[in-house]
């Protein structure tokens, strides 16, 4: 079992920075591609960035250039490192764990293991 733990939202200016942080436990975390997912009001979850256990990274269009996934594997964490933040990135981001570690995982049912979500809000 992983449990897994968001860290890092909260309020920022549009053009501003966030970095979202998520612990992971279990030792079988190496072997494991993580994702970032977010839900705003009213709208279904999507997809943001994946890392899977090779380091290859995956984004959607609509943060490419923008957010970068890394992960550390000594100490079992995943962030997000968020510019040039837009009032349309709004949302609950939520830690994501795939077993499955390797290739891209743009769909919620590739993962396992999810966290609680922290909360990013961009004012204009």
């Amino acid at each position: 079992q992983v449990q897994l733990v968001e860290s890092g939202g909260g309020l920022v200016q549009a053009g501003g920075s966030l970095r979202l942080s998520c612990a992971a436990s279990g030792r079988t975390f190496i072997n494991y591609a993580m994702g970032w997912f977010r839900q705003a009001p009213g709208k279904d979850r999507e997809f943001v960035a994946r890392i899977d256990r090779s380091r290859g990274t995956y984004y959607a269009d609509s943060v490419k250039g923008r957010f970068i996934i890394s992960r550390d594997n000594a100490k079992n964490t995943v962030d997000l490192q968020m510019n040039s933040l837009k009032p349309e990135d709004t949302a609950v981001y939520y830690c994501a764990g795939d077993r499955n570690g390797i290739g891209s995982g743009y769909y919620e049912s590739r993962y396992t293991y999810w966290g609680q979500g922290t909360q990013v809000t961009v004012s204009s």
